[in-house]
């Protein structure tokens, strides 16, 4: 049976603390692991999965910057086979250190995925019996999407918004004023009560940062 009630699991590396999440409505049910990043989170994400005999549906990607993608491939040498979803405009950054960004700070970093699976925006994902919502957030990243769902009122939202800023746009490929009219039409919409699950930092809500993000408010 499942709960009405939605469980989150974050991790964090030490360097970039990036927020990885595991997402379920029950122990013993599906879940879905969202941005497994460095070093230790893969680790963390398995130890925590088998602790609460959780069952992975798909690594979901809000974006393919290194840091949100360098757990995929430990994740997936214990979970075999499990699908990765991100939006189509990003699936060569999983073999591009260049387009990952890391190819910029060193040899870089790539994964073994092959075969993604596509986020489009617009569409809808199933977990555990919910429906999720995949909103257009890109901006920061060419093909950034926010994971939203109505009936917990929760969007996991990338690098896209964050408490009290929004995403960086000195990137390649990045498009500060797609990020700024994604950000006010497709997550300021959402229910002020809606929390903002962020690729970093804390959580916060729409409405708080409707009121009070000064990038929100006056732009970049």
């Amino acid at each position: 049976m499942t709960s009405n009630e939605l469980h989150l699991h974050i991790t964090n590396d030490p360097g970039y603390m990036e927020n990885g999440y595991t997402v379920y409505l029950r122990e013993g049910g599906p879940c879905w692991l969202i941005d497994p990043g460095l070093p230790p989170q893969a680790e963390q994400i398995i130890e925590f999965v088998r602790d609460k005999s959780l069952e992975p549906d798909a690594i979901l990607l809000t974006h393919a910057h290194a840091d949100h993608i360098a757990g995929i491939d430990e994740v997936r040498e214990t979970f075999t086979e499990l699908p990765v979803y991100l939006a189509r405009e990003e699936w060569e950054a999983l073999t591009d250190p260049m387009e990952n960004l890391s190819g910029l700070m060193g040899p870089g970093m790539t994964t073994k995925v092959t075969d993604p699976r596509d986020l489009p925006a617009g569409g809808t994902l199933e977990l555990d019996g919910t429906t999720w919502q995949l909103l257009d957030v890109s901006g920061h990243s060419p093909g950034g999407r926010a994971i939203y769902s109505e009936e917990f009122r929760v969007a996991f939202v990338g690098d896209a918004l964050f408490a009290g800023s929004v995403g960086r746009v000195d990137f390649p490929h990045s498009n500060g004023d797609a990020l700024m009219r994604n950000i006010r039409e497709n997550l300021m919409t959402l229910p002020e009560d809606t929390r903002a699950l962020s690729g970093h930092g804390p959580e916060t809500t729409i409405g708080h940062e409707s009121r009070t993000n000064p990038f929100v408010i006056h732009g970049l």
